[in-house]
């Protein structure tokens, strides 16, 4: 099931209240989107996927168009979240790393909803959850981009869940920061923002040394600033995981993310699963080959890309202690529902 924002609310609510992460996937393809979803099937996992400019825009999806991008996503991914084999998975898109003049067009038309047409009918796709790249804009500008994305939700009358981030490249960010951004937002626009990205020690893309200066101390410190700020659990999403330890995202987890951003792996693992594949495919590339056809077609790359690459998604979650979580927000999203009605 693909969430809407007031369900993706749902979701983190119970991540918090169960102390587990999701496992947020920057999935760049048609065929990274179903590897995704079978891997949160097999361990009953709730999963959130994700995208930056760089996959709304590519051939992919938007191939140079970023809102179009965002549609045919939301549309590939609406669709594989209603069939029989995923509707039982519970799963939020969010939007990642948006960046530029693009920005507030970009997430105001995300919010009023890419119009999908067929059959006479028209259906509005949304996401779950938005967030924008905050590490060209000053403390002030990050907070009237979200204010102006919150009071464009209000203007529509559709609710947004926000997660606002603060230098997450920088370092560890001081508390007063947060402190800053997140009540310059909920006193503005209050029951909208639901995770908070700081720098806690750890940066985006690879490390050769890793990150010996990620804290879990600053996890809990700004993960309880910001609850207390918005007088409810407020996640803290964890960019930057690709070279932390299986040990050290446990422990982050424990300190209070909820969320955490997985894209340079997973990118590798994809990569070298395909290389390998396309490695061994040499002999059977030739014309006159009679399996040429089969290891030709990309079914034949994305079947063994698959093979590498679902286990890990699914080692993955359970480091995170999501296994098995899906029926937990199934019943709250139950739940919700029955008090809604």
């Amino acid at each position: 099931m693909l969430l809407t924002a007031m369900q993706a609310r749902t979701l983190l609510r119970v991540a918090a209240e169960r102390h587990f992460a999701l496992l947020a996937i920057n999935a760049d393809s048609p065929a990274a989107l179903y590897d995704c979803l079978c891997a949160a099937k097999q361990c009953d996992a709730p999963l959130m996927l994700e995208t930056s400019l760089w996959q709304l825009t590519g051939r992919s999806f938007g191939a140079g168009d970023a809102a179009r991008g965002m549609a045919r996503y939301l549309a590939d991914l609406a669709l594989l979240c209603d069939s029989d084999e995923f509707r039982q998975v519970p799963v939020a898109y969010h939007t990642d790393h948006i960046k530029g003049d693009l920005t507030f067009p970009l997430l105001a038309a995300a919010i009023a909803g890419f119009p999908l047409r067929a059959g006479g009918q028209e259906l509005r796709l949304r996401p779950s959850t938005i967030s924008l790249d905050s590490s060209q804009l000053s403390e002030e500008e990050n907070i009237e981009l979200l204010c102006r994305l919150a009071q464009e939700g209000e203007r529509l009358r559709v609710p947004v869940t926000l997660e606002m981030e603060a230098g997450v490249d920088d370092g560890v960010t001081p508390v007063a920061v947060t402190e800053r951004l997140v009540d310059g937002v909920e006193r503005r626009h209050p029951g909208q923002l639901f995770l908070f990205a700081p720098g806690v020690g750890t940066r985006h893309g690879f490390s050769a040394d890793g990150y010996p200066g990620f804290s879990t101390a600053a996890v809990a410190e700004h993960c309880q600033a910001a609850s207390r700020i918005c007088s409810r659990a407020i996640g803290i999403a964890l960019h930057g995981s690709s070279g932390l330890s299986d040990a050290q995202l446990a422990a982050a987890v424990a300190a209070g993310v909820t969320k955490v951003n997985w894209s340079s792996d997973s990118l590798h693992l994809r990569a070298g699963a395909a290389a390998a594949y396309w490695r061994d495919a040499g002999p059977r590339l030739e014309r006159s080959h009679r399996e040429f056809k089969a290891t030709a077609m990309d079914d034949g790359v994305q079947r063994a890309i698959a093979a590498t690459y679902v286990p890990e998604v699914v080692r993955r979650i359970g480091v995170l202690g999501a296994q098995g979580m899906a029926a937990n927000v199934r019943a709250a999203l139950a739940g919700a529902a029955g008090a809604v009605a």
